[in-house]
């Protein structure tokens, strides 16, 4: 969701300075993603936890970033914790949204819109200054696949022929999990691969295919994703691959919102029933009957897999 800003970046130091980097400062479990974007220079790793504060980390890691001179840093999260990293490092211009009131430690300070806007566009506000809106439409995010590694990756795990995606998780709770993902399986004539995180496995274990939830690396299943004939996904960073990779993909919405987080590519399809209640966002269906995800049916998602490019 983040690349439209890089692009947006890379395409005004173009004209400024040929000799600008940018540079990306992310988890190991991101990392892998960052990398295949072109628009990035370097990607450093810093393995700082979500919820721990870790201050003297922080504070090591920014002194050591201050030898690198940057002019200017973009704090994508909002918590107060994320915005110290360029505060200690004495980067002259830090920018981000004002979140967990981070005055001080930004001296950019952006405000986020009272309604809900893509996320794509949330970002990419912060190619420009305060105040002032990026120009539309954004870049579609395009993520680089090397089609040989790609086909390696495949023969590592013994996966031959045409094959579809099932990718049954979504971490952000049971609430944006489509239940009916094994009678989907049963129905299709191609080969099966199943990927997700490892906290994904209990949803997994109950599909007919090749399981490989929890057993690949996110490099190999950004590659596993981009070899496939067809993904079927919940919204997840999954999805959100496979568009980037530019793979034909059927997005399914229950308590998200497409017009949030939607899956960028022309050779994605979404589905979203849309009941009074949706979307609410919430982890678990507050109400106890999950009308979004149980009334959307197989037959639906098999007619969208057979429209895909």
């Amino acid at each position: 969701m983040a690349q439209p800003l890089m692009a947006k970046l890379r395409a005004r130091l173009r004209g400024q300075d040929s000799s600008a980097r940018i540079e990306v400062l992310a988890p190991p479990w991101v990392a892998p993603v960052v990398r295949r974007m072109a628009e990035v220079d370097e990607v450093i790793e810093a393995d700082l936890r979500h919820g721990a504060l870790q201050l003297g980390e922080r504070w090591r890691l920014g002194r050591a970033l201050k030898k690198r001179a940057y002019d200017q840093a973009i704090v994508l999260p909002n918590t107060w914790k994320s915005a110290l990293l360029p505060f200690f490092a004495r980067i002259p211009v830090r920018g981000g949204y004002l979140g967990e009131s981070r005055f001080g430690i930004l001296n950019l300070i952006y405000r986020k819109k009272a309604h809900p806007e893509p996320m794509t566009v949330h970002y990419a506000r912060l190619s420009e200054r305060p105040g002032i809106e990026p120009e539309l439409p954004l870049p579609f995010p395009s993520l680089l696949v090397d089609r040989e590694k790609t086909r390696t990756t495949a023969a590592r795990f013994a996966i031959a022929g045409p094959y579809t995606v099932l990718c049954p998780g979504a971490e952000y709770g049971p609430a944006k999990r489509w239940p009916h993902f094994r009678a989907l399986a049963s129905k299709l004539d191609r080969r099966i691969v199943l990927l997700g995180a490892a906290a994904d496995r209990k949803e997994a274990e109950q599909i007919p295919g090749t399981n490989l939830v929890g057993q690949t690396t996110l490099d190999e299943a950004i590659d596993l994703i981009a070899g496939a004939a067809a993904v079927v996904t919940n919204d997840s960073g999954l999805m959100h691959v496979a568009a980037a990779t530019g793979t034909p993909l059927v997005a399914l919405f229950g308590s998200s919102s497409p017009g949030h987080t939607p899956p960028l590519s022309a050779a994605a399809r979404v589905v979203w029933l849309k009941p009074e209640c949706s979307p609410c966002f919430q982890r678990v269906c507050p109400l106890g009957h999950f009308k979004c995800m149980n009334g959307l049916s197989v037959e639906r998602v098999l007619e969208e897999m057979k429209a895909l490019p």
